[in-house]
């Protein structure tokens, strides 16, 4: 994988079908995770608690970020976005080995994962800022 690669979990697709992600209507996260655990693609039913979020120190809140979803359909082809792209702001309280960012699904119980973006990590959140900036075309799409 390279920095700025999107994943979508195996896993999300049953959970899209089965209702267990209405991503219309169910608070949508992005986390940031450190390498203690890499996420796979395969990894069987992912949730955030399966990962190590970086510490809660400084800006990063324990949990992540709230996306402000969008999901359009044209030609048959529905978009998946956030309306907004998470940021965390320089602090040096933050943690120091951002590896990746996870998008979940808050409202399921178990804290599913949709999917996980590579962010070429360590990335040191204490001298920047950490932003995830989403493909202009939506995070992912579905045919």
């Amino acid at each position: 994988m390279a920095q700025g690669d999107l994943v979508v979990f195996d896993e999300t697709k049953l959970a899209l079908a089965d209702g267990t992600h209405d991503l219309d209507t169910h608070i949508i996260k992005c986390a940031i995770l450190d390498n203690t655990v890499a996420p796979l693609v395969g990894d069987i039913t992912p949730a955030l608690t399966d990962y190590t979020q970086v510490g809660t120190a400084g800006t990063y809140v324990a949990g992540g970020t709230v996306l402000t979803i969008s999901l359009t359909e044209a030609a048959g082809i529905v978009t998946f976005d956030s309306l907004t792209n998470p940021t965390w702001a320089q602090d040096a309280a933050n943690d120091v080995d951002a590896y990746w960012g996870l998008i979940y699904n808050d409202t399921d119980v178990g804290k599913g994962a949709i999917a996980f973006i590579d962010l070429g990590g360590p990335v040191n959140m204490a001298s920047g800022p950490l932003t995830i900036t989403f493909n202009a075309s939506g995070i992912f799409t579905l045919a």
